[in-house]
């Protein structure tokens, strides 16, 4: 029997996705764990491994289709002793559901019958009008006048069955023009107005248009505060020289951003109010400093996690970091690897930016932007002279994170950093 090989869903908040390429082709024979397609889905482009054993028979969709709804039938397989080229492909009636099926083998119900040519008498006015809750609460739903029905209950009571058959009471006028209104098509994106300059144009990305709605709603949906301080980085530089010469042997090599990491978990855990979440109704508090790391790959930026960075050794931190870096890169990060986090670390220091403020990423409640460290002149017990400084600035989402805890956030962050003995205790 052929095997439908289906859209998959490669991350819970995917709908649907692009079938960027195919990674095999009608004929081929695959074994559970090959490489089928690679799909583009609203966090990153993945691949798409196969579950069953067989000869690919039918592809369904072609390589760069967009918006395929997840479930779709995008290949079939034939099974063993099949005939791949035989292969049929599935037929549009078989997606329908079987309570569509069953709908329409069901007789029709009989209409419900006239309402009787006699109006029914209003209740006076004052008096109080009987109907049962659940007809009252279908009555607002199907704007049914409950005063022009007859009552068959006890005592002329309105019950559900008095509303089959009554036709909604007609609308005020400002519910019409409401509802007018509602029903015209919401107007269309204003297009940008080109410049006549030579140019290429580039199709925007599922990546690049997440990317692009979820910054503009942190922009506008999270109040932001900004706090930034120096840091003198010469005895973290020192440490990490010493900690990279003992574990050269293992093959491991510490880089800054490996010990902010660090320094940022346990800031975290020593300032529990900054390790939030906001909800409409509840402030999420965690017990756990999982760091999101901001990644730039070729579709834009993803943030994998260093979950339990408060806990974990520098040197885990780092084999960690590069493995999940090298395959943000490839495009091979399962969603569980950059879904989540409590808090995230953006390092442009690499790049020569001496300072920036950087977005959050909903629905953490802060982020940590790193510059360039660099020599500066600094006072040194009461003397001015020459360290490598550089300035943190955190991002705070002000609805969970009062001013002064994300002050204390800083400061903490700064003191294990400039003392970074104590973070590895």
């Amino acid at each position: 029997m052929p095997i439908e090989i289906k859209m998959p869903a490669l991350s819970p908040t995917m709908e649907e996705g692009t079938l960027a390429k195919w990674l095999v082709k009608e004929g081929d024979t695959v074994r559970s764990g090959d490489l089928l397609a690679e799909i583009e889905t609203d966090k990153a482009t993945m691949e798409f491994e196969a579950v069953d054993e067989g000869v690919i028979g039918k592809l369904l969709v072609a390589e760069g289709s967009e918006g395929v709804k997840v479930g779709t039938v995008i290949a079939v397989m034939a099974g063993d002793g099949e005939d791949a080229a035989a292969t049929p492909a599935p037929k549009a009636e078989a997606a329908a559901p079987k309570e569509a099926a069953k709908a329409e083998a069901a007789p029709a119900p009989a209409p419900a019958p006239a309402a009787a040519s006699t109006p029914a008498p209003k209740a006076a006015e004052g008096e109080r009008l009987r109907a049962s809750p659940l007809a009252r609460r279908l009555a607002a739903e199907k704007n049914i006048d409950l005063a022009a029905l007859t009552g068959s209950g006890p005592n002329g009571r309105i019950v559900k069955a008095d509303l089959e058959g009554a036709k909604p009471a007609a609308a005020p006028a400002k519910a019409e023009a409401a509802a007018a209104a509602a029903s015209a098509p919401a107007p269309a994106p204003t297009v940008a107005n080109v410049p006549d300059i030579p140019h290429t144009a580039e199709k925007l990305s599922n990546v690049r248009k997440v990317i692009a709605r979820r910054l503009t709603e942190s922009k506008q949906q999270v109040p932001h505060i900004y706090l930034t301080v120096d840091i003198r980085l010469d005895a973290l530089l020192k440490l990490r020289g010493e900690l990279n010469a003992g574990l050269a042997a293992r093959g491991v090599k510490l880089s800054v951003n490996d010990l902010l990491i660090k320094a940022l978990g346990v800031s975290l855990m020593q300032v529990p109010k900054c390790n939030v979440m906001y909800t409409p109704d509840q402030l999420i508090s965690f017990t756990r400093a999982d760091v999101s790391v901001a990644v730039s790959v070729p579709a834009g930026l993803i943030t994998p996690i260093i979950k339990g960075a408060d806990t974990k050794g520098v040197a885990a931190i780092s084999t960690e970091m590069k493995d999940l870096a090298t395959r943000a890169k490839d495009g091979k990060l399962k969603p569980e690897e950059f879904q989540g986090g409590t808090a995230s670390l953006s390092n442009m220091g690499m790049m020569g930016i001496k300072q920036f403020e950087a977005v959050i990423n909903p629905p953490q409640g802060m982020i940590m932007a790193i510059g360039a460290g660099e020599q500066r002149p600094y006072v040194i017990d009461g003397q001015l002279g020459i360290a490598t400084v550089m300035s943190a600035t955190g991002s705070f989402d002000h609805r969970a994170i009062d001013g002064a805890d994300g002050a204390e956030l800083m400061a903490a962050f700064k003191a294990l950093v400039e003392s970074p003995l104590a973070m590895l205790a």
